[in-house]
């Protein structure tokens, strides 16, 4: 009812808040504010990761040091989605550098892995435990990155995580429900059970979770960290884990649990660096890891889309969403192609993002969705999940990370407070496959990050990363698009409603597939979904900000190294990511 209608008007006077002004200021751009610093800024999967990561740049670190911590951080905090046993693909971007390079924190099957024995042994299934385990690329990931573009020690920035992992620390809601759901898959090995459930039950929230033989490990790393040089002082640190006792224990259970790893194939291993692969987009360089990931879909999918007036089309519209999944299920497609350790396919992922290539891939979308473009087995196949870190400086190093390894994957090893990496769920036993299992060889992987680098008058820095399975490199897609096509401001960018499609098979064994499926975020409105169904999507509804649809972590330096810099990060409401700048 107005005054008009008989009720006095609203009072308008008085300042100092004393007068109600509707309409005044602006409703939220975001569910959270789009935070702003110039000096950096890092999202990471959960508050606590992102304060230590904070506190190393605040300290002096720069953002492969800070990037360093939180992983490592991660692997503490959110050990339920990802373990320093893991795996940890990185990009880094060091600043006044226009490339970016990966580094490969992807471990490698033993070389007595015998990929027709195991089918022979169980049936053509691949059985969680020892025998998926591979060699655990996550340490050398850490240990390199902060040897080859780091400044701080080991013992430095895995202190904050060894603190954490011998005191112990509250857990939140999200962390409680996680160990709550995950226990269902790790109940059954007591050396799992028995740190992640003590009381026989999983914890509740603000129950302490403590992880001692973690915190042990960690510092043993740490106290090994001797010798003349920096370099040599790393090295030991690296030794100390692939070479003598503690490598000998890893062996030890994934042998006694039906896996293939020997002492050799750890001490032998060294996360591989190199110039990350790239696609052009609009005025940016974006890179990706190489296909020892599946990062190169996104890349595939922005050189698709890039020949296609995307901001015209309107931002979720029904003929936007549709070229997003057809151009994302080409991509996948050629996953299942293509895509496989690079040591041993030899594939030079220029040519799958050359202009040449990506035009014939543009020319099949049409106006009706396309079937399934790769076969599939079609039984089930089991949750996994990963965490992020990214981090940007003001002097423009870009760092971030996608670290991962679930608790119920592989049982902890006694001792050790560390599982084995069971990423060879990710390889294929199919013989011809590019990712079929084979001795010494790295699985595919379904963890990425992003690096974007502006062209000719654009300087900025964006680093990206993001969990989820085969929604990772969708939910990138969309969020970079998010930014480039449609202007969007980083928290806007993360929140904005999300799709995935599912015409491929999926990374994890058994490798299930659908025809068309089409998850979409139930905002995103009828009308979209309906027309999207009229082209032949098989639509299905996810309620807002629905877990599996990503978490995706960004940060953005304008302007890095000079008086006008400018940072901005974006953290993703649908886990518990959290964004701090300075």
């Amino acid at each position: 009812m107005t005054a008009a209608q008989g009720q006095p008007p609203l009072p308008t006077g008085g300042g100092m808040g004393g007068g109600l002004v509707p309409g005044i200021y602006s409703p939220p751009e975001a569910m959270r504010p789009t935070v702003v610093g110039d000096r950096w800024a890092v999202v990471a999967g959960h508050p606590l990761v992102s304060q230590i990561a904070a506190d190393v740049l605040s300290r002096g670190g720069n953002a492969i040091d800070a990037g360093v911590a939180a992983g490592i951080a991660s692997n503490v905090v959110q050990v339920d989605m990802a373990n320093f046993g893991g795996i940890a693909p990185i990009l880094v971007r060091v600043a006044g550098r226009d490339v970016a390079q990966s580094v490969a924190g992807v471990g490698r099957w033993g070389m007595a892995a015998d990929r027709e024995g195991l089918q022979a042994r169980y049936g053509g299934g691949l059985p969680l435990g020892g025998v998926p385990c591979i060699v655990p690329g996550a340490p050398s990931a850490w240990i390199t990155a902060l040897a080859r573009f780091g400044t701080w020690s080991f013992s430095e920035v895995a202190a904050p995580a060894a603190e954490l992992a011998l005191g112990g620390f509250p857990l939140d809601l999200r962390t409680a429900e996680s160990l709550r759901l995950m226990g269902t898959g790790f109940a059954r090995w007591p050396t799992t059970r028995e740190i992640y459930w003590p009381s026989g039950r999983a914890p509740g929230f603000g129950e302490r979770l403590v992880q001692a033989d973690l915190g042990r490990l960690l510092g043993i790393l740490a106290a090994a960290e001797q010798g003349d040089t920096r370099l040599e002082r790393l090295n030991a640190v690296h030794n100390a884990f692939y070479r003598g006792p503690i490598a000998a224990q890893i062996v030890s259970f994934v042998q006694s649990a039906g896996g293939y790893l020997a002492e050799p194939d750890l001490a032998s291993f060294q996360a591989q660096v190199a110039q990350a692969p790239s696609v052009s987009y609009r005025d940016w360089r974006v890179f990706v890891p190489p296909t020892w990931s599946q990062g190169l879909i996104t890349a595939q999918a922005l050189g698709i889309l890039r020949g296609i007036p995307l901001a015209q089309l309107g931002h979720n519209s029904p003929d936007y969403l549709h070229h997003v999944i057809e151009a994302l299920k080409l991509a996948f497609a050629d996953r299942e192609q293509y895509y496989g350790d690079p040591d041993f396919t030899r594939l030079d992922p220029e040519e799958l993002v050359s202009e040449r290539y990506l035009a014939t891939l543009r020319a099949r979308i049409g106006r009706r969705a396309l079937g399934k473009l790769a076969a599939a087995d079609e039984s089930a196949s089991p949750l996994r999940s990963t965490t992020a870190v990214a981090v940007v400086d003001a002097h423009g190093n870009a760092f971030c990370t996608a670290p991962s390894d679930t608790l119920d994957g592989a049982p902890i090893i006694s001792g050790l407070g560390i599982s084995c990496s069971p990423r060879g769920v990710q390889s294929r036993l199919a013989a011809g496959h590019p990712n079929a299992l084979a001795p010494g060889k790295r699985p595919c992987v379904t963890p990425a990050a992003l690096i974007a680098l502006g062209g000719e008058g654009n300087s900025e820095t964006w680093a990206m990363a993001c969990p989820g399975g085969d929604v990772i490199v969708q939910a990138l897609t969309q969020v970079f698009l998010n930014m480039t096509e449609f202007g969007m401001t980083a928290q806007q960018a993360v929140e904005a409603p999300r799709i995935a499609g599912f015409s491929f098979p999926s990374a994890f064994h058994p490798h299930p597939g659908a025809d068309r499926l089409v998850f979409v975020e139930d905002r995103i409105g009828p009308e979209v979904r309906d027309e999207l169904e009229r082209r032949g999507h098989d639509i299905h509804l996810w309620p807002p900000y629905e877990f599996d649809a990503g978490s995706v972590q960004h940060c953005r330096a304008a302007a890095p190294g000079s008086e006008q810099c400018l940072i901005t990060a974006g953290a993703d409401p649908r886990r518990s990511a959290y964004a701090i700048a300075r």
